[in-house]
């Protein structure tokens, strides 16, 4: 008998309150390299300041639609999202308008649900996709609740710096929530710590005393601190299409190959 029970992509919220851990590198990097492997990948882009947007190539000008018009219900993810120039790999853009979204969506009654709503009316628009990977904004507001509780777990950046863990309790207090009233399904996937400098001491502690805290939820893989992962933005696009062979590059790749490995195991 034939199974026509579609595909649901893996829904993936790249989230930290915390600005400048490394979340919108990775979401564009970790989507490239899965992309790489053969995975279809749809970055979805709802921090207003757009950097995954632009870091991609995709020009303010070129948003005729973003995330902001699907959270409002004025668009679907079909009409949104566009091609990049990686194969494998779309984006559903963000605006300075979704900054907003928090005053306009005050008085709505299901709030939390816009985003798990427009995922679920996607349909076969959203099957075509292995993997959706949100890339919030650096806060824990409505729109961030929205992807956590649109999201099946959560990927969260840990720049190795002395106040790593600050503001991490107040993250999985609110992940706890979210769980316990809007959705029962959300994990965290891991914890992956970014711009490690192997000269500093600091990066060892902090990375020492992350992994005391949260044990096998940190990825091996470390993201090093490397300035062609800093320039590669600049350009419009991922560091491992600007500089495949920087030591930026390899950590990605072994992060999206960590990455596949931990979604067999929760598979099996």
């Amino acid at each position: 008998m034939q199974n026509n029970k579609a595909k649901r992509p893996r829904i993936l919220a790249v989230a930290n309150q915390k600005g400048g851990v490394g979340k919108t590198t990775t979401t564009i990097n970790l989507g490239t390299a899965l992309a790489a492997i053969g995975k279809k990948v749809l970055i979805f882009d709802i921090d207003a300041q757009g950097n995954a947007s632009t870091g991609l190539g995709i020009r303010s000008s070129s948003r005729r639609l973003t995330t902001y018009n699907i959270l409002m219900g004025d668009a679907t993810i079909a009409e949104t999202s566009i091609p990049t120039i990686i194969p494998n790999l779309s984006l559903a853009p963000s605006s300075v308008d979704i900054a907003g979204a928090e005053i306009e969506l005050a008085h709505i009654s299901n709030r939390a649900f816009r985003l798990r709503d427009a995922f679920q009316m996607a349909n076969e628009d959203a099957t075509n996709y292995d993997y959706i990977i949100i890339d919030c904004p650096p806060s824990l507001n409505v729109v961030t609740i929205n992807a956590m509780t649109a999201a099946d777990a959560l990927l969260v950046p840990l720049q190795c710096e002395f106040f790593a863990l600050e503001g991490l309790t107040q993250l999985m207090r609110t992940v706890e929530l979210v769980k316990s009233s809007l959705n029962p399904k959300l994990e965290i996937q891991g914890l992956v710590l970014t711009m490690y400098d192997n000269r500093n001491r600091l990066s060892e502690q902090v990375a020492q005393d992350v992994r005391s805290h949260f044990g096998e939820k940190v990825y091996n893989t470390v993201i090093p601190r490397n300035v062609r992962v800093s320039e590669a933005p600049s350009h419009g696009k991922p560091v491992l299409i600007y500089d495949h062979n920087s030591t930026g590059s390899r950590a990605y790749i072994k992060l999206a190959s960590e990455l596949i490995q931990r979604e067999r195991e929760l598979a099996a």
